[in-house]
């Protein structure tokens, strides 16, 4: 059986198309279908229609509730672990990716020769400036973070039951999920697909938290940050040595007769601004691993429902 992790956030009104691309593929799968919804704190109605829909579906399903929104990683993770199949994939609740990957995934798990698919998008139906900002946010990704990622970047993927198991197991806080994917290694395979327009609601993913994946990202699993201020700490002592011997030597020659309030303001504002910088980025090293130290959860269940699937009306066991 294949477990399909699908975080939901602000997605009311495309559940009942989700359903239905989901009822169509369980068929394809004859039956080989487990849908794990994840609220992740929404604050519109999908969980009411989620809990009002899924007993009348035919697959079987599970419906968690995180007691807040704690990101879609953590509601990921959440579904990851709960999932019952042999066999996992995620994918978002627009349907900007098709439904019908899955299919090609689980094909390519199921033989064996592979433990990890992920899709790669190689044209996307997105507004200009959203499609301008993700193929920046990946290309600085694939640049400084990691480079194995492919180009376009990884919003859809299927693992093994091994896979899933070591990922879960992992838990960092203020981490990529995606990250971890690929540091984990084990055998990849990449599918090529067109991302569809997204037809229902407004993406949630905005600038700021692009911002915040990146910064996750590169301090998880890169020390790129504290390698430039090295060399930049290292171009500074040099300048300063043969800045001071200019000054030293002027002073002797009588060349300096009025110190130059200038280039002192001028000094002290560029180390000034560089000692912050360079405070900002190590402290943003330190407040990660305190984070980490603490041991905290990455997600709280509130509520989890499981569905059969085998009948119109089944009544749900809960937890």
């Amino acid at each position: 059986m294949m477990s399909v992790v699908i975080p939901v956030y602000k997605n009311a009104d495309n559940i009942p198309h989700l359903l239905r691309a989901l009822d169509d593929l369980c068929s394809k799968l004859e039956g080989r279908l487990e849908a794990v919804f994840v609220v992740d704190g929404s604050p519109d109605d999908s969980y009411l229609r989620l809990a009002s829909d899924l007993p009348n579906v035919r697959f079987k399903s599970q419906l968690l509730q995180l007691s807040r929104n704690f990101g879609s990683f953590a509601a990921i993770r959440a579904g990851l672990e709960a999932g019952r199949g042999d066999r996992f994939a995620v994918m978002a609740a627009d349907l900007q990716e098709p439904p019908e990957l899955l299919l090609e995934f689980d094909r390519i798990l199921h033989a064996g020769d592979h433990d990890v698919v992920v899709g790669q998008r190689v044209t996307r139906a997105d507004p200009f400036p959203a499609g301008l900002l993700s193929r920046l946010f990946w290309a600085l990704y694939r640049r400084f973070v990691q480079g194995e990622i492919p180009e376009g970047g990884v919003d859809i993927f299927g693992c093994r039951q091994n896979v899933r198991d070591h990922i879960v197991q992992l838990r960092e806080n203020n981490s990529s999920l995606i990250g971890l994917l690929f540091w984990v290694g084990f055998r990849r395979a990449t599918i090529p697909y067109e991302r569809r327009k997204r037809s229902v609601g407004k993406s949630a993913w905005t600038f700021q938290k692009r911002i915040r994946y990146l910064s996750d990202s590169l301090f998880s699993f890169s020390d790129l940050p504290i390698r430039i201020l090295l060399q930049f700490g290292l171009l500074g002592l040099v300048a300063s040595f043969v800045l001071g011997g200019l000054v030293v030597a002027s002073k002797v020659s009588g060349l300096i007769e009025v110190p130059g309030y200038a280039a002192t303001v001028l000094l002290i504002m560029f180390f000034g601004g560089l000692n912050s910088f360079a405070l900002g980025v190590i402290g943003g090293y330190v407040w990660r691993t305190f984070e980490n130290t603490k041991q905290r959860p990455n997600y709280i269940v509130a509520s989890q429902q499981v569905f059969s699937g085998e009948r119109l009306g089944d009544s749900p066991a809960s937890n």
